[in-house]
């Protein structure tokens, strides 16, 4: 029998080279993904593009978006007027331009009885100034005015009236030998601590605290009593004893807690 003829073995060889490249790819083959069409891939591209624009037209070109009321909470000696004003926020300008972190700054700088304040966007049309005021802790005396210094023993406000239930803080380090070691500034922050550690009746009944040297601190109670405190180290073993001496002897005058291993307490 003739074998094939020279023709129909192209035609077969043919056959196979169009299964292979049409067929589907062997178990494994990657496959190449499938392209959009460039039309719709160009109108993608300008539907994001104009999307984009839009939003920042709505952010900084509109009328929508734009600072139209500012309002202060939190104020107690500070009025809302003054931390408006010297907030100085920009009216009318995009509210997504406007400046947080300028505006706290310039508060906190210009207002040091300001001891925080939260700048933030209330949309669509609005800044909030949240404040917190430094509360005094010690009053010193300026004169015929008062100091206020606050725990942590920053001097933030001069006042004409001191404020009710505020101990005075008395600094007489003339002729104290440890002066040398420990100026001024480090005596009111022992001050505030021994103001900080000072059982709840104890703080309440607290008129003046009086500072001679590190080691030296005295508290003036109500009724005139007195306590001698020593350095501000122990406190918290000091507050314990002397909560325990005004227990047993609630009528007595004087206390010195100053050792607080060894306290004493004396007068009636």
């Amino acid at each position: 029998m003739a074998g094939p003829t020279t023709a129909e073995r192209g035609a077969r060889r043919l056959s196979r080279r169009d299964r292979g490249t049409s067929g589907p790819s062997p178990e494994g083959a990657p496959r190449g993904r499938p392209r959009l069409p460039r039309p719709r891939v160009l109108l993608l591209a300008l539907a994001a593009a104009l999307l984009a624009g839009g939003v920042i037209w709505a952010l900084y070109g509109s009328s929508w978006l734009r600072v139209e009321e500012v309002r202060a909470t939190g104020t107690d000696v500070l009025t809302p007027e003054q931390v408006l004003e010297t907030a100085g926020v920009p009216m009318g300008s995009p509210l997504v331009s406007v400046d947080t972190d300028g505006i706290e700054a310039r508060l906190r700088k210009r207002l040091p009885r300001i001891d925080s304040v939260d700048v933030s966007r209330s949309w669509p049309r609005g800044i909030t100034l949240e404040v917190a005021e430094r509360q005094p802790v010690l009053l010193l005396e300026s004169g015929a005015k008062f100091v206020e210094v606050d725990a942590e023993g920053v001097r933030f406000a001069t006042v004409d009236k001191a404020p009710r239930g505020v101990p005075l803080l008395k600094l007489n380090t003339a002729g104290s030998a440890s002066i040398g070691r420990f100026d001024a500034g480090r005596l009111i922050t022992e001050a505030v601590r021994v103001r900080g550690e000072l059982p709840g009746g104890v703080a309440a009944d607290t008129r003046t605290i009086a500072v001679r040297s590190y080691d030296y601190i005295t508290l003036e109670l109500t009724r005139g009593r007195t306590v001698v405190w020593g350095s501000p180290e122990g406190g918290e073993a000091k507050a314990r004893a002397l909560t325990a001496l005004m227990k047993a002897a609630p009528k007595a005058g004087n206390f010195d807690v100053s050792a607080p291993t060894a306290p004493s307490v004396s007068g009636s």
